[in-house]
C-alpha cells in the first residue's frame, strides 16, 4: 500500500486513533505543532481539494470542529484551534491523501503559521476578481 494514511486507515500503519466512524478517521499526527494536533481523514482515498468531493469535505470539517471543541473543553487547555488544509506540494501537502489539520493552541504558545510570510499586494485586484468569477462560472459552483 503506497498511502500511508490509506494503510493506516486498514490497520496495516500505527496510529493514536482519537475518532472513527464508517466514512471518516482522526488520530494524532505524528510530528505535532503541538499537543492534541489531529488529522482529520476521509476513509476513502483522494489526494487533495481538486478530486475531493464537497460533502467528503465538510464531513471533514465537521469532525475538526468536534474536535477543537473537545480541545478546548478538555485537560488540553487549548484557548482555539488552527484547522488547516494544505492542498497541494506547493502548499506545503507532503501526504497526498486529503486531511485536515487540528492544531489545538493555547495563549502564548508562540507557534506561528504565518511566520516568515510577506505582505504582498495584488497590483490589479479587479482583474484578479475577474479571473476567479470567470473560473468560478465555468465551474458550475
Amino acid at each position: 500500500m503506497s498511502c500511508v494514511f490509506c494503510a493506516v486507515v486498514a490497520g496495516d500503519a500505527p496510529a493514536v486513533r482519537v475518532f472513527e466512524d464508517d466514512e471518516y478517521l482522526a488520530f494524532l499526527d505524528i510530528r505535532p505543532f503541538t499537543r492534541g494536533h489531529t488529522l482529520v481523514i476521509p476513509k476513502q482515498h483522494s489526494v487533495d481539494l481538486t478530486d475531493t468531493p464537497a460533502a467528503t469535505l465538510a464531513g471533514m470539517v465537521t469532525i475538526g470542529q468536534r474536535i477543537a471543541q473537545a480541545a478546548r473543553a478538555s485537560g488540553l487547555h487549548a484557548n482555539g484551534n488552527n484547522l488547516v488544509i494544505n492542498d497541494g506540494r506547493a502548499a506545503f501537502q507532503s501526504v497526498f491523501h486529503i486531511h485536515l489539520h487540528v492544531v489545538p493552541r493555547r495563549d502564548g504558545d508562540r507557534l506561528s503559521f504565518a511566520k516568515g510570510l510577506l505582505l504582498r499586494r495584488d497590483p490589479d485586484r479587479e482583474a484578479t476578481g475577474t479571473i476567479l468569477r470567470t473560473a468560478l462560472a465555468g465551474s458550475g459552483s
